[in-house]
């Protein structure tokens, strides 16, 4: 009881999405800081090596609910049993990744259990909060930090009275860490029967079409971003793929850049776009706002090239380049082409 609960995906593949794997390991820190248990909600059907894949991130107990008409995903059996599951063990709190699923499942489950939901979440930790007019201290929360009002302040949100204190949180956001190799939990398989009915089968696929990705930066052990600043010259996106080339690396981009039609919406990176973690990111033209720098802060080595020296980026930036990014880049290039044969 007042466990913390994870609901994890699964891929095409039928494994844990990474994304699942990520809140896992926050789930276990944050269970840690409260003396409790974390719990792993899996549905699905003939999912490989699921013992062996969730217990090394620190779950105590998986909830396995099984049945060949639970995967692909659908809304409704899901959402029975995932309610069913979260009232029955009094969950403290629940998270989801901010995924498709995530964004389908999560609020239907947050209305019907009136308990409220914060998406997109930055930061979690956990702490306490007093309520000065009903005086009231409540202990133990959990904060549920994400960016608000585009950005101009960073908002901490609580939920004092009802639980599970319910969040989503974007692929790439947490660290994906093993906690302990030989950390052993129970399997608990879940009677489908008494958790759905057949009404919640209504939804059939009958076929699916899916588009391989073309375009993944999340994986990306370099990353050149390119920001409006970019659009002054005449190459523009040209010379930020060129550098990526160079370097073996890939190309990401702001949303002011891509809402400019300079690049795909696949490469935008930010909150409102893709979180990365490379071990090196180079911001050509970007200014850094709060909502960019959310999805690109936890790079290793993060280099700034920008004619303001002013400008947020430098701020988080390891190092600055203050100059043209039209000037220096192609230096760059040729410098690293140079010294590299």
């Amino acid at each position: 009881m007042n466990n913390i609960f994870v609901y994890c995906e699964l891929t095409e593949e039928r494994t844990i999405a990474d994304v699942s794997l990520e809140l896992l390991s926050k789930a276990r820190k944050l269970a840690d800081e409260l003396s409790c248990k974390v719990e792993a909600i899996v549905i699905g059907d003939k999912t490989d090596n699921l013992e062996e894949t969730l217990y090394p991130y620190g779950v105590d107990i998986i909830n396995y609910a099984q049945d060949k008409r639970l995967f692909p995903y659908t809304t409704l059996p899901h959402f029975a049993i995932v309610t069913k599951l979260l009232k029955e063990k009094q969950a403290q709190i629940c998270l989801f990744g901010a995924t498709c699923v995530g964004r389908d499942l999560a609020p239907r489950v947050a209305s019907l259990l009136r308990c409220g939901l914060t998406a997109d979440c930055t930061s979690l930790e956990i702490g306490s909060h007093e309520d000065k007019k009903a005086g009231k201290v409540y202990d133990n929360l959990l904060y549920q930090i994400r960016p608000a009002f585009g950005g101009n302040i960073v908002a901490t949100i609580v939920n004092p009275e009802t639980r599970p204190q319910m969040a989503t949180v974007r692929e790439g956001v947490m660290k994906k860490e093993i906690c302990n190799l030989s950390h052993k939990g129970e399997l608990q398989m879940l009677d489908v029967a008494q958790y759905v009915s057949e009404s919640d089968f209504c939804v059939k696929v009958l076929s699916r079409e899916i588009e391989q990705q073309k375009i993944n930066i999340k994986s990306a052990q370099i990353v050149v971003i390119g920001g409006y600043g970019m659009a002054s010259g005449k190459d523009g996106f040209k010379l930020i793929h060129e550098l990526a080339d160079t370097l073996g690396g890939e190309v990401g981009a702001t949303r002011a850049a891509v809402d400019a039609g300079m690049t795909e919406h696949e490469r935008q990176v930010g909150q409102t776009g893709v979180t990365i973690r490379p071990k090196l990111c180079i911001a050509c033209g970007v200014s850094g706002a709060v909502q960019h720098r959310a999805g690109m802060d936890q790079s290793s080595k993060i280099i700034s090239i920008n004619t303001d020296v002013n400008a947020p980026i430098n701020s988080i930036a390891d190092y600055t380049i203050i100059g043209d990014a039209f000037e220096i880049i192609p230096k760059l290039i040729k410098h690293y082409k140079n010294n590299t044969k």
